[in-house]
């Protein structure tokens, strides 16, 4: 019985959370069942997800399958690239690691959105102001 090797990572942006593996392959990316060209429209976004194996050199050297949740489609596309960063390093950790973390795409975006306060109509708007 042959064994499939597979790598796996979790890539988070704001409130979306990606879930990818990894298998070797010609490169071919599927998203929640469906191939990246149908998942994601516009061509910055589909450009942003294959940044990772651009700058790794690892371009047709895999297939992702990803399962992609919570947010918009822009930080869903943040999520997936940090997932598939961090898979790419569980793959070959010497070979692609430095890389990687020298483009800034190991390290997990830490803006959210802040949470609503009491007293204010949102995070930070107050209701308006009047002197009598």
């Amino acid at each position: 019985m042959a064994k499939l090797l597979q790598y796996a990572g979790t890539g988070r942006r704001k409130s979306s959370v990606a879930r990818v593996r990894l298998i070797p392959g010609k490169g071919s990316i599927t998203i929640n069942k469906k191939p990246l060209e149908e998942y994601f429209g516009g061509g910055n976004v589909r450009k942003e997800v294959g940044r990772p194996f651009e700058i790794a050199g690892a371009e047709g050297k895999f297939d992702v399958i990803a399962t992609v949740k919570g947010g918009g489609f822009t930080g869903q596309a943040g999520a997936l690239k940090h997932g598939i960063s961090r898979a790419l390093c569980s793959a070959d950790r010497e070979a692609y690691r430095m890389a990687l973390k020298s483009a800034g795409f190991l390290t997990r975006d830490p803006r959210m959105k802040e949470r609503k306060k009491y007293g204010l109509k949102k995070a930070r708007k107050a209701p308006q102001f009047s002197k009598r």
